[in-house]
């Protein structure tokens, strides 16, 4: 496979990759924009997504070309063009010179993925993570400390948008997760799958450093601010992290402290 060039703005083989702000707003036809090298490397080797091409400037393809090799044998079609070129066709100045279109894929029910996973293992449930920041962070800490998916309530944001895919350098494009509409029903998710709810708040009972974790848990981040609803508090097991005079850490944050203290735990467990 050669590496094709585009010449101009409107040539039909990048349609995709037009006005990429703008359609990030009003969606994409099944598809996602995924941006530098990192988070594209991660894409070909371990996503969980296939990539429909690669829109490369001229000025990068001597320094990508083992990416391009990679992008080859998975078939994957390569663009290249003129930085100038690249940039009329995606509205703003692409820095990175390096871009690709992914296909989405159909999400599994939340039972049927809670189901298929065995033994020990950590699920994340986020309850109105609006912030595509936050969820780019949150997806890059699943990934880093092998959470096993990821639920999300219709009140969140979407983790295939393009900031939150750059921010979880490719996180997002690598955890398991689908959506569960009501942030009510993940307690009751949860425990037909023989998981336990633990729920993150200034005000619960536990104290995540003293806290023995069970074998399966499903960890509940709130949205910075209003938190997690207190009925849904009320359903799980409560766990907070002490600070001193200031009760406000960033989700994201939040999530890397959480998640690495039950993973310490779980790894010491089966050595």
């Amino acid at each position: 496979m050669m590496v094709e060039r585009i010449a101009d703005p409107d040539d039909p083989r990048v349609e995709p990759y037009r006005f990429v702000r703008e359609r990030d707003l009003v969606g994409r036809d099944g598809r996602f924009v995924a941006e530098g090298q990192v988070v594209i490397e991660v894409a070909l080797a371990r996503g969980r997504f296939p990539l429909e091409s690669l829109l490369i400037a001229d000025d990068r393809l001597a320094a990508q070309q083992a990416l391009i090799a990679r992008a080859e044998e998975k078939g994957v079609p390569v663009y290249a063009a003129a930085p100038v070129v690249m940039d009329a066709i995606a509205g703003f100045p692409i820095h990175r010179g390096l871009v690709a279109i992914g296909r989405r894929t159909a999400e599994p029910e939340a039972r049927t993925l809670l189901a298929g996973l065995d033994g020990p293992a950590i699920v994340v449930g986020l309850v109105g993570i609006a912030n595509h920041d936050n969820m780019g962070g949150i997806f890059r800490n699943a990934a880093a400390f092998g959470a096993a998916a990821v639920l999300i309530d219709g009140g969140s944001c979407d983790p295939l948008y393009r900031k939150a895919i750059r921010v979880s350098v490719g996180g997002a494009l690598v955890v398991p997760f689908t959506r569960v509409g009501a942030a009510a029903d993940l307690p009751a998710l949860a425990a037909a799958a023989g998981f336990e709810t633990l729920a993150l708040t200034p005000a619960g009972d536990d104290v995540l450093a003293r806290l023995d974790p069970p074998a399966r848990s499903l960890v509940l981040l709130g949205a910075e601010g209003p938190g997690l609803p207190a009925d849904l508090i009320a359903t799980a097991r409560g766990v907070r992290i002490p600070m001193a005079d200031f009760d406000s850490l960033n989700v994201a944050t939040t999530s890397g402290i959480v998640l690495h203290h039950l993973a310490s735990r779980r790894d010491a467990g089966r050595g």
